[in-house]
């Protein structure tokens, strides 16, 4: 057998499948399906770890998702280490390295235990109130070691070498959970035709029934039937199954977030495989079958190793078949634990005593278990469990005070009854109701297309779990359209009913006594802790829990929630409701980071994008830089030039002659729908009904606070669509920002958006030869004057290939945009190159076309703006509709601080020394002489040498700056002061001749 403590014929593991682990460095043997918590018990091993602010020894609570103490660092090698694995979770295999966290040198003989002598000084909040004095001490002492202390685990310090995967996926019916309900769920829903995913978090499905040992189902044992239902499920081509698969948050609109354990479990995992796989599943219902969690017991130091639930208990006998102990004591206030106890018994272990803190309980479990010889002690408490590295014994008392008695255990079983796991309801915005009755938290008013049935509803019994989810199966079925079809039915025939509860401290550990009795294991909090938080003033549940950190350890207070809430409301002297109840956030338990980031990482993590001529001007010597994700051709240096040389020269060939710009990266959307004008009318400040067919208009956006947002040229194709350009980093938020106002807004449009960014490939062919460039490679397109305007559009082919051809500038010469598609878009571009060079033109990159832009006023938004910037600001009233009565942003315009005097407009600058360039973002003043902090008035947004103005030239958001024309300026350097005047924004061509050519 694989561990002393293994009994044979007990538990559904195979012990001819052994697998070979160490655990901080000695060798163990487990079997195939252990988990590290099972093995480690099979082998007589309870102390596993070190709690987090005392660091007093801790043992195994739990025997799945909700465990707060057995957390240790598995490792493959030294590159594939992960800290804050649960034990209770992570499967054993031949190979697999565990070391214990939170403890130096050793397990056994840690030097923060300390720490437990010196809890006076670290009570709840100490952090609020110490390490304040002296000062200079915070950042030489206090800070470093507090750092070095804090966490669980240490974080690995190398790349991780595994990959992960993502798959997006939809169905009819979601069910969370793999126990009867959600299993009976998914029977009901798959019988219909409709697809259903299945999940739950452990290895194998049954849930409960991997423990209990009174559920039969259509004749069989209930393990049994669980594996037989989830058969039938898994091979129906309408269902996916998910073992080890966890349900981690519920988002809006049905979309919930699944991580999927691949190869955690594997000794050899194959190298095409993914660690872990992230689902994001958007479901029309969800059925939520997520069970309960059964709560532990709250006396003196029933933390010590030995000490733990006993539903786990139970679940390492029936199914790991391991035994916790050769003595067992229990403590209890639910029938639950008199099944452990008489499981046990069965198996061949002693009971030391079952301790009942009820009075006279009754029922069929209490009296098998005094039938099998078990020593039943009603209306009493254990009020301490004694021991160090493990439970010796077990103090007894009777709940109202008396003679103490002492029983030597070397394991304790407790249960205070069972919480209903309302995670995924109230992750879905649900509200929670308080059951007076039974003392609990059940799902209440619901926000989502979902339903929860089974123990997370409140079932107590196994015959009304199943008629629950049956009903909620076939009804998520029928309710997304499913055709009827027979009804599946299932008889329970067996089941255990379990009855009794109790909340907050036991005897023993009430406000009279200082003993450490732990509510919250993993951030020991502990009783005295809640009400101190009381006594300080905490009255709001959430506040107790950030003052006292209870419920905020990666468990998420899933054993101590509901204990810490109740003690809390004694001392305040309240009914629970009154008290509130802790937020539920995603994720419900702990997911890597890689589960996260999946494929976006290296390479992928910011996607370099590349436009269709980047080879082309690679092949040309091209210098780039980067925009957002693009790279784009900065400049194109000849032999012997440098950066300002080469952008000067671009800047002349394209005044005096023409060039050609990539402008593909410009966001690109198609506005498309019998409604697409009015939908402009809204988005926009410009008015655009009565814009012809065929024309184009400079558009500005602006948010609700009416400031600008973006800005673009549009060309209205036809009467029900416009082609709408962006900026390039503005591409997607604008189109976030459209489908945004179309779906929440203004839903009654009839208007489809769609992103073309990628779809075109854009070359701009500014300067006065532009045309006859073009011109020649044309066809279907008159591009005279008369024909083709400055601001039209126009289909037709070049090169052969369709083109949507825009008569537009950037630059303030006669200038076109070709769009053609991106595949095409590098062999137009050698055309229109082999064509400019019979014209003398030159290829420019982005820093030509900011001065070429700037020469002529044209503002750049996010550099020229700041997202308090106005079109009044920015001198563009002119492209904001006087006759129209509404579009976003048209309030947010007339609030009066925004239509006040004073405000910073963007003007030009001219420094006194015209061979001085300023530097952007550098501030500006009236008088450079005034103390410091001087008063700024302004900034300097562009900033640019001009070799077609021979002199610098400049751009500012200044206070009150079109009043201050003409006026002196100064701004302040660190080598001296500039002197600038203030002008017009234009600096070239200032009637707009060159732009009609």
């Amino acid at each position: 057998m694989a561990g002393s403590y293994r009994i044979s014929g007990q538990g559904r593991l195979t012990p001819a499948k052994t697998a070979r682990f160490t655990f901080d460095g000695k060798s163990f043997t487990g079997l195939a399906g252990d988990t590290v918590a099972s093995a480690l018990l099979a082998n007589g091993v309870h102390l596993v770890g070190r709690s987090f602010k005392y660091h007093r020894p801790r043992g195994i609570l739990s025997a799945g998702a909700e465990e707060p103490n057995a957390l240790v660092t598995v490792e493959r090698d030294a590159a594939r280490k992960t800290p804050n694995v649960r034990a209770t979770v992570q499967e054993v295999y031949d190979g697999l390295t565990v070391s214990s966290q939170n403890r130096w040198p050793s397990l056994s003989f840690d030097v923060g235990a300390v720490n437990d002598l010196a809890s006076p000084f670290f009570s709840a909040g100490f952090y609020y109130k110490t390490f304040m004095w002296p000062k200079a001490a915070w950042h030489k002492i206090y800070e470093p070691n507090i750092r070095a202390a804090a966490g669980l685990g240490v974080a690995p310090d190398q790349p991780d070498p595994d990959h992960y995967s993502s798959r997006f996926a939809h169905c009819e019916v979601l069910v969370l959970g793999g126990g009867a309900a959600g299993i009976a769920a998914a029977l009901a829903a798959a019988e219909t035709g409709v697809r259903v995913i299945l999940c739950d978090e452990q290895a194998e499905f049954g849930g409960a029934l991997r423990f209990e040992k009174g559920a039969v189902i259509d004749g069989q044992d209930g393990w049994a039937w669980a594996q037989t239902a989830v058969a039938t499920l898994a091979a129906m081509d309408n269902v996916t199954v998910l073992p080890r698969t966890t349900a981690f948050g519920y988002y809006a609109q049905n979309f919930v977030g699944l991580v999927e354990r691949v190869t955690d479990h594997l000794a050899s995992p194959g190298r095409d495989e993914p660690r872990e796989r992230l689902w994001q599943v958007r479901a029309k219902r969800v059925v939520i079958a997520t069970g309960a969690i059964e709560r532990h017991m709250v006396f003196a130091n029933n933390d010590r190793p030995g000490v733990m639930l006993a539903s786990a208990a139970r679940t390492f006998l029936n199914h790991y078949g391991v035994v916790v102990g050769r003595n067992v004591g229990v403590y209890t206030a639910n029938d639950s634990a008199y099944a452990a106890a008489i499981d046990l018994k069965k198996a061949g272990v002693g009971i030391a005593a079952i301790v009942d803190l009820r009075d006279n309980p009754a029922g069929p479990l209490i009296d098998e278990a005094r039938a099998l010889g078990i020593e039943i002690n009603d209306g009493r408490a254990v009020i301490s469990a004694n021991g160090t590295k493990r439970i010796k014994s077990m103090t007894v008392q009777p709940k109202a005070g008396g003679p103490e008695r002492t029983i030597a255990v070397d394991a304790l079983l407790m249960s205070a009854g069972w919480t209903p796991s309302v995670h995924m309801f109230s992750q879905s915005r649900g509200k929670v109701a308080f059951d007076d009755a039974t003392k609990r938290f059940l799902p209440g008013t619901y926000a989502q297309d979902c339903v929860s049935v089974g123990a997370c509803n409140g079932s107590d019994s196994l015959e009304d779990t199943v008629e629950q989810a049956l009903a909620a199966g076939s009804a998520a079925a029928k309710h997304v359209g499913a055709k009827p079809s027979k009804a599946v039915s299932i008889k329970v025939e067996g089941s255990e009913g379990w009855t009794g509860s109790m909340l907050g401290a036991g005897p023993g550990a009430g406000a009279d006594t200082t003993v450490k009795a732990f509510v919250d294991f993993q951030n020991d909090v502990t009783a005295k802790d809640i009400r101190q938080a009381v006594h300080e003033g905490m009255r709001s549940i959430e506040h107790v829990k950030r003052f006292t950190t209870n419920g905020m350890a990666t468990d998420q207070g899933k054993t101590s929630n509901m204990h810490g809430l109740a003690i809390a409301a004694d001392a305040l002297g309240k009914d629970i409701p009154q008290v509130g109840l802790t937020t539920f956030r995603a994720p419900y338990t702990p997911v890597t980071f890689g589960a996260i980031v999946n494929h976006a990482r290296h390479g992928l993590f910011d996607p370099t994008r590349k436009t269709a001529t980047h080879a082309w001007a690679e092949a040309h010597g091209a210098v780039f830089e980067d925009v957002g994700q693009w790279k784009r051709a900065w400049y194109f240096p000849r032999a012997g030039e440098d950066m300002h040389q080469a952008v000067n020269r671009e800047c002349a060939t394209v005044r005096q002659t023409a060039g050609l710009f990539d402008a593909s990266t410009l966001g690109k959307i198609e506005v498309v729908g019998p409604d697409a004008a009015r939908f402009m009318e809204l988005l926009y400040t410009n008015p655009w009904e009565k814009l012809e067919v065929g024309r184009c208009r400079y558009g500005i956006m602006l948010r609700e606070d009416g400031f600008i947002y973006d800005d673009g040229v549009v060309g209205r194709l036809a009467q029900d669509r416009f082609h709408v350009t962006t900026t390039t980093g503005g591409a997607a938020r604008v189109m976030n920002h459209m489908e945004d106002y179309l779906q929440t807004e203004f839903p009654n449009l009839d208007v489809w958006l769609t992103s073309i960014s990628e779809q075109w490939a854009v070359i701009a062919v500014q300067g006065p030869n532009s045309r006859k460039i073009i011109e020649p490679l044309v066809e279907g397109i008159d591009m005279s004057d008369e024909a083709m305007p400055h601001m039209s559009v126009r289909e037709g082919k070049i090169c052969g290939v369709p083109t949507r051809l825009f008569r537009m500038s950037f630059t303030g010469e006669r200038g076109f945009e070709v769009n053609v598609p991106a595949d095409y878009g590098r062999a137009v571009w050698e055309a229109l190159w082999a064509e400019g060079q019979k014209h003398g033109a030159c290829a420019y990159g982005t820093e030509a076309m900011h001065v070429l832009r700037a020469e002529k006023g044209y503002i750049i938004v996010g550099q020229d703006t700041d997202g308090t910037v106005t079109p009044n600001d920015a001198g563009l009233d002119w492209a904001v509709g006087k006759k129209k009565a509404d579009f976003v942003g048209i309030r947010g315009m007339t609030r009066p601080d925004l239509v006040a005097k004073g405000r910073r407009q963007l003007v030009g600058l001219k420094t006194k020394d015209p061979r001085t360039v300023l530097e952007e973002g550098a501030q500006i003043v009236e008088n450079p002489k005034q103390a410091i902090p001087m008063k700024m008035i302004g900034h300097v947004t562009s900033s640019y040498w001009s070799a077609n103005c021979d002199r610098s030239i400049a751009m500012a958001l200044v206070t009150g700056g079109r009043d201050r024309m003409g006026e002196t300026l100064y701004v302040p350097m660190p080598d001296g002061v500039i002197e600038v005047e203030v002008t017009g924004a234009v600096f070239f061509d200032e009637k707009g001749e060159r732009l009609h050519g």
